[in-house]
């Protein structure tokens, strides 16, 4: 319901940013800590937000990897295939798996 009302109670006590929840506030206090609890096995880079460190992860298990078509560097995220795509200029065409569908000209 903080949604709607727009109530932020859980404060940082470094900088004051107010949050509606306290998993956010949580999260946000690893800015300060420096704290990383989450380390790849793979390669030892370590960080602090769960779900980048998932999204990390895929790069060396080869799950959900999104390849460019053209030079075939590889992404954890389709986001940053998109980004990718802009070196190429130009038209081109790429299966998005998480659309399903193909997409001409992201660029």
């Amino acid at each position: 319901m903080r949604i709607h009302t727009g109530e932020r109670p859980f404060v940082c006590g470094v900088c004051e940013k107010a949050f509606a929840q306290k998993g956010s506030l949580l999260k946000h206090e690893r800015i300060h800590s420096g704290e990383r609890p989450w380390t790849c096995s793979y390669c030892g880079k370590s960080f602090a937000d769960k779900g980048y460190f998932v999204k990390h992860s895929r790069l060396h298990t080869g799950e959900n990897v999104h390849t460019c078509d053209l030079c075939g560097k590889f992404f954890a995220q389709r986001c940053h295939l998109v980004r990718h795509s802009k070196v190429h200029g130009g038209e081109r065409t790429t299966d998005l798996p998480s659309a399903n569908m193909t997409r001409k000209n992201l660029v």
